[in-house]
């Protein structure tokens, strides 16, 4: 004679419980999953944004640098020409300090 320690009804309420867990369980995993999906999405539409930002401020210091640049050469150029005027001769003047003997 075979002795059972669970009725029919409990196996079938015990698996069905042990089957809702587990769908539970599977379930919530997929929404962490679809979550942390769109999470990256968006993470990866906010890095693309800086990125076109970073290149439109890079432009803008290179533009900035080549106008610094020109300036530069300009004056450099006009201080080269004021270095190099033709030499006046300077007219000696007697000094008025004597000569000590």
């Amino acid at each position: 004679m075979y002795i059972s320690f669970f009725e029919k009804g409990e196996v079938d309420q015990m698996t069905t419980n042990v089957e809702t867990v587990i769908l539970a369980i599977i379930i919530g995993t997929l929404a962490a999953i679809v979550y942390s999906l769109r999470v990256l999405v968006l993470v990866e539409r906010r890095i693309a944004r800086v990125d076109a930002n970073l290149t439109v401020i890079t432009r803008k210091i290179a533009m900035e640098e080549i106008k610094i640049l020109r300036a530069e050469k300009r004056i450099e150029k006009a201080l080269s020409k004021r270095k190099n005027p033709t030499k006046k001769k300077r007219k000696n003047k007697k000094s008025t300090k004597r000569k000590k003997k």
